[in-house]
């Protein structure tokens, strides 16, 4: 398996690293030795991880808009980094039709931007695109979604996320068709960790109810989706990167998700995190006539295990147990980086 001791002392540079996947990354490369520098709004959460985890006094912190080109590229080229990761996003389906104008502009163009400075660049050597599950037409199917399917999704956010799919493409394949640039997109399945304060997310959503002692409403608990912790995906987009880097053959774009096993509903998901939480907290099936959302959504990963040997480590009930015993450190006032390297310690051991 890939070891991420590659990237001691490589040059990183992280867009959207204020966010929730961004800060437990971050983290994630600090510990390696990495030099982050990372660009991004500020936290879009209150309270917000990256604050909590103290992370602008470990990295080069940037507060600035991937809307603004002037600006990304003048950070960009003082950073010099040998290695792009793109996550910044407009990331919430719910608050995409609210502001479609926004998260267009951000999803599509922060993408055309940020391979604009790669491609003005002579040091980066690999780049990777963080999309979603969430890219392909979804046609309410039962098995998961090949990398070769139509990229087309419905709602302002998953759409967004599919153009920002094709940008890429349009740019590997009439900018980078030398091979001195790696570059490849990953799309990734749900996510729960620690530290996620997000609205519209089903976890943090059970958690403030949770600790407020009330009882937990699901909108929609038959919806099927490949529920995975935060650290399982991570560590794929520090593969690949790393991989390409190393050998540009492997530049393309993957899948990154669970087992079929751990494609939950979400009511099974919340029941998980009812018996992790205890207190006797209980749940209860409400539709609250939000916009449409799909019901049945899997990937298939058979690509990024066969060409990388890669393997899920946390299964949905081991994750849930992470993020339960996060939460529970925090609201004890306790020191979370320490928990945060305690399980990010273990997830790298874990055979």
């Amino acid at each position: 398996m890939f070891d991420v001791e590659f990237y001691r002392g490589k040059k990183v540079f992280i867009t959207g690293h204020t966010g929730f996947k961004g800060s437990w990354l971050c983290r994630l490369l600090v510990n390696t030795g990495a030099d982050v520098t990372g660009y991004a709004l500020r936290p879009p959460t209150d309270p917000a991880l990256f604050e909590i985890a103290k992370l602008d006094k470990q990295m080069h912190s940037v507060i600035g808009d991937i809307r603004d080109y002037a600006l990304l590229k003048k950070i960009f080229d003082e950073a010099k980094p040998e290695i792009v990761i793109h996550l910044a996003a407009q990331p919430i389906v719910r608050d995409s039709y609210k502001n479609p104008l926004y998260t267009y502009e951000t999803n599509v163009m922060g993408t055309v931007n940020i391979l604009e400075c790669v491609r003005n660049s002579t040091h980066v050597r690999s780049f990777l695109n963080v999309t979603t599950d969430k890219v392909y037409k979804n046609r309410e199917w039962e098995w998961g979604y090949r990398e070769n399917e139509e990229l087309n999704g419905y709602d302002p956010y998953s759409n967004s996320k599919s153009c920002s799919e094709l940008v890429t493409s349009s740019y590997k394949n009439s900018f980078f068709g030398d091979g001195k640039v790696a570059i490849s997109t990953a799309r990734a399945g749900n996510v729960i960790g620690g530290g996620d304060f997000a609205n519209d997310r089903i976890i943090p959503d059970c958690i403030r109810t949770a600790m407020k002692k009330k009882e937990i409403i699901v909108r929609n608990p038959y919806s099927v989706r490949p529920y995975q912790h935060v650290l399982e995906p991570l560590y794929v987009y520090l593969m690949i990167a790393g991989e390409q880097y190393m050998d540009g053959r492997y530049a393309d774009c993957y899948n990154v998700g669970p087992d079929e096993a751990d494609c939950f509903e979400t009511g099974m998901l919340v029941d998980l995190f009812v018996d992790k939480w205890g207190e006797g907290i209980k749940w209860k099936s409400q539709c609250d006539g939000g916009p449409p959302e799909a019901n049945f959504l899997k990937l298939e990963c058979s690509k990024v295990k066969n060409v990388f040997g890669w393997k899920p480590k946390w299964n949905l009930e081991m994750a849930v147990e992470k993020v339960v015993e996060w939460t529970k450190s925090w609201m004890r006032g306790e020191d979370i980086t320490v928990c945060m390297d305690k399980q990010i310690k273990e997830f790298l051991q874990y055979r």
